[in-house]
């Protein structure tokens, strides 16, 4: 027979554990928050757009939330639980439910007003254009009355579609 030294907090963490299980089902107490579920979301930058790609399976295209405040993208919605099972019973539920809220921080070089969503087969995919680069300009400049210099400066018109 092994001798099996007593741990009194070993029994401590089982029971806390177990307690974080329970909780986290419930989807309540802080267990439940920090395990909230929130979509995979690529972020992709062209030479003309920076395009975001999120997987959002089983949410209706009405339920989409995007906002531009501040350039800050922030796209939410919700999942809802919404299956009625009579006859037959859950032994697993393994996706996520609920409402989330994605944040994402824009470079100050795009265009805000011309942003476009579209959603299909569960992927919502947002390009958000990028403003015209300022580009050089080279202007005359008159020296005294007969002579001319050139100066290189840089123009940030923005160009009007």
């Amino acid at each position: 027979m092994a001798l099996v030294r007593w741990d009194p907090f070993r029994e401590l963490t089982s029971l806390q554990n177990e307690f974080n299980r329970l909780f986290s089902r419930l989807g309540v107490g802080e267990v439940g928050e920090r395990q909230s579920w929130l979509p995979s979301v690529d972020v992709i930058e062209t030479k003309e757009a920076i395009k975001l790609k999120a997987e959002l399976p089983g949410i209706d295209p009405d339920g989409i939330k995007l906002e531009v405040e501040e350039n800050v993208l922030t796209l939410s919605g919700e999942r809802r639980f919404e299956e009625k099972v009579e006859e037959d019973k859950y032994y697993r539920i393994e996706r996520r439910y609920g409402s989330f809220s994605r944040s994402l921080a824009l470079p100050q070089n795009v265009d805000t007003e011309r942003i476009e969503a579209h959603y299909e087969n569960g992927v919502l995919e947002v390009t958000v254009p990028k403003l015209e680069e300022a580009k050089p300009k080279r202007i005359a400049v008159k020296v005294g009355e007969g002579s001319r210099a050139t100066v290189e400066s840089t123009s940030t018109e923005k160009k009007e579609s």
